[in-house]
């Protein structure tokens, strides 16, 4: 598989001009596998990184990217997205953070995610507040598509994107945002199966050992915000793609698993279209 994935990259980079790739590094298991992949296909002087922190990131998104960059041993760019968020105006639609510590943050963003669902989330019905929260935190990606393609056009590199088949397939990404890329490398893989491969690919443990998150809001993990964990939701995804038996499965979580899918395949397409 990893050679299979390599030998991709190597190839859609040469087969459409590119002179190498950028990659949003954010400290995660995901884009330090494909970091890896891209080094090990191209060389490590063809591939680049872009660390985007922002306000809420977690203190240690910068610490735990700069580990991902060494070990890949890529030049990498610094640039915090706050002074774009907060002359956009995006900081005001949430209270202010000032001296606040960082577990009351977090108490505070759960509290308020407890109040709505991922479902609702994925249909993007709710209140005003929640809709509020909805364009608060996905416009974070969006703003880092459009720098990682700022630089990337510079110097004619691909954009490389970090979306798995569990995000694809349960909507775990933000349009128009993290979905917005060149190549995706990883895609067919379940995140489970991206653990296995961060394993043969030597990652740090402190990588892998983490718990994933969107890093868009303080305190929210991945499997927080879709209430399943990623054990769980992969083996119910892999069941049901299989057409396998479900009997021994807990009700509710095949329920919700159901549910996410029925929702979030409407998230695949870009754009209304006539044919």
């Amino acid at each position: 598989m990893i050679k299979e994935i390599e030998q991709f990259i190597k190839e859609k980079i040469r087969d459409y001009g590119y002179n190498g790739a950028m990659i949003g590094i954010s400290g995660g298991i995901d884009s330090a596998v494909v970091g890896k992949l891209c080094v090990n296909a191209l060389g490590k002087e063809r591939v680049k990184g872009l660390i985007l922190p922002e306000r809420d990131s977690s203190p240690e998104t910068i610490e735990d990217a700069k580990i991902v960059c060494d070990f890949l041993e890529i030049d990498y760019r610094i640039i915090k997205i706050s002074p774009i968020l907060r002359k956009i105006g995006v900081y005001s639609l949430e209270p202010p953070t000032f001296f606040i510590p960082r577990k009351i943050q977090e108490k505070y963003a759960k509290k308020e995610f407890e109040k709505r669902s991922y479902i609702n989330d994925l249909k993007n019905q709710g209140d005003t507040e929640f809709l509020k929260g909805i364009a608060y935190y996905r416009i974070k990606h969006r703003i880092r598509m459009v720098l990682l393609y700022f630089y990337a056009e510079q110097i004619n590199y691909a954009v490389i994107g970090t979306t798995n088949k569990t995000e694809l397939k349960t909507g775990f990404y933000v349009k128009y945002g993290d979905d917005s890329v060149d190549i995706e490398p990883i895609m067919h893989l379940y995140k489970t199966q991206v653990f296995n491969l961060a394993r043969e690919l030597k990652i740090p443990e402190k990588i892998i050992n983490k718990s994933p998150s969107p890093d868009l809001i303080p305190g929210i993990t991945d499997e927080y915000a879709m209430g399943i964990s990623y054990n769980d939701l992969d083996r119910i995804l892999v069941k049901m793609g299989n057409n396998e038996d479900l009997n021994d499965e807990d009700e509710k979580m095949v329920k919700k698993v159901k549910e996410i899918l029925k929702v979030a395949k409407y998230r695949e397409i870009k754009n209304l279209h006539m044919e």
